[in-house]
């Protein structure tokens, strides 16, 4: 590596930068005839970050910019192309690794401009194995560049939707980790949501192409994005009523500017237009829950594997909980009901199609301090409906019968039934009925 440095060090920066390419390239060819999962060494990372990441002006990274989409288009073999896009773009957790995400956001920006899917299916891959602190920064990087800085620009982002629905699954899957309505700062885009909304709407088996198409380990690593984004469009249903009515709008001289109306969402069409949204895409979530139980007994993992883990569940029922009693004294018992109305029936949806594994006494638990709802109350006290689930005994809950997986597993609780070998089942009654509530 030390000759090929100062054969580098003798050209001008952006030709060794097109050098430092070249190199990788033939390097990572040579790899992997020989081995499968070639290892990213520690002399080409120092190659790059001192070549690639540090030296370029502003007309030489645009430059360069070009010269990665044309090769991610141009390189026929995906192998290559994906552990080149690994070597150039994983964090390594140095200096280098604001100039590295820098370059990432304007290179995957530029490819969505110039749809170049071979880079928005390596970026889609990347997106899969970074942990999310990364994941959340590209994302915004995204937004800033298409839903915020130029009008109009959304529609560029928008079309890539049959270019590259595996780039559309992650992104999703980021944006909701990125805005999950915590405050006002956190509220996505009217453009960005529409646009989601739509590509959801249109195709609702969008969010789980990811699951799909990937390998499901016993043990996935913490840290990273979902497999879906389904806990992300849950928490962005169920809290929006609450989070769009806290929204506080700024006086000037005691009233509210038209533009700043407009900005905020306060405005009554921007408002409407809103929750009508959220109500569409409540309703897409709840098909797609719907339609987990066949794909979870496809893969072998109905009553293993829980899409929607209970433990982030935890935070969001906490989350509303302290929304309703900050919202209280604003009069927005309709709201508090809304959400109410849309958690009720993402659980039951979620647990009768096995994505969502827990108790009856986990729920009371969890749901405990909520306000009271009538929906809610049936739901956590009144019996699941039974699937038609083959491999099932009647009225007894997936995860009782299989060993559930690490991931999304809810542990037994042995300690509350010392003399049972399994918790009890739960007849269903056929005369009682859990009726979909039209969203308001």
């Amino acid at each position: 590596m030390s000759d090929i440095r100062h054969s580098l060090l003798r050209r001008d920066a952006l030709s060794a930068a097109k050098e430092v390419l070249y190199h990788l390239d033939i390097y990572f060819s040579s790899q992997l005839q020989s081995a499968p999962l070639p290892i990213v060494d520690k002399g080409s990372v120092e190659l790059l970050e001192e070549f690639v990441f540090q030296r370029l002006n502003s007309l030489q990274e645009l430059q360069l910019l070009e010269i990665m989409c044309s090769y991610f288009q141009e390189q026929s073999k995906d192998s290559v192309r994906q552990i080149i896009f690994s070597s150039l773009f994983s964090p390594q957790g140095n200096k280098a690794d604001d100039s590295r995400m820098s370059l990432l956001g304007k290179l995957v920006s530029m490819a969505v401009a110039v749809c170049r899917i071979p880079v928005l299916e390596c970026a889609a891959s990347w997106l899969q194995r970074t942990p999310v602190v990364y994941c959340v920064r590209l994302a915004r990087a995204l937004v800033d560049d298409y839903c915020c800085l130029v009008p109009g620009s959304v529609q560029t982002l928008k079309q890539i939707f049959s270019a590259s629905p595996r780039f559309c699954c992650q992104f999703i899957t980021a944006v909701t980790a990125l805005y999950d309505l915590s405050s006002d700062d956190l509220i996505p885009p009217l453009d960005l949501l529409e646009m989601i909304v739509s590509w959801i709407f249109e195709d609702p088996r969008l969010i789980l192409i990811t699951f799909l198409n990937t390998p499901i380990a016993a043990n996935l690593p913490i840290g990273f994005l979902e497999l879906t984004p389904l806990i992300g469009l849950i928490r962005w249903c169920v809290k929006a009523p609450l989070a769009y009515k806290r929204k506080k709008p700024c006086l000037s001289n005691g009233h509210i500017s038209q533009k700043v109306a407009k900005d905020s969402g306060t405005g009554t069409g921007t408002d409407r237009d809103s929750h009508l949204l959220y109500s569409k895409l409540h309703l897409s979530v709840l098909q797609v829950l719907m339609t987990l139980q066949l794909h979870l007994t496809e893969k072998n993992l109905y009553g293993r594997l829980g899409l929607i883990l209970f433990d982030h569940m935890v935070p969001l029922v906490e989350e509303i909980n302290r929304l309703a009693d900050e919202l209280n004294p604003l009069n927005a018992s309709q709201e508090i009901e809304l959400a109410l109305d849309r958690l009720a029936q993402a659980l039951q949806v979620a647990m009768t199609s096995g994505a969502l594994l827990c108790t009856r006494d986990d729920l009371r638990t969890l749901c405990s301090r909520l306000p009271h709802n009538n929906l809610l109350q049936l739901v956590i006290s009144g019996p699941v409906q039974q699937s038609p689930h083959t491999a099932l005994p009647p009225g007894f809950y997936p995860h009782i019968h299989t060993p559930p997986l690490a991931y999304g597993a809810v542990p037994a609780h042995p300690a509350a039934h010392p003399a049972l070998p399994s918790h009890p089942g739960h007849t269903f009654i056929s005369g009682v009925t859990f009726p979909f509530r039209p969203i308001r």
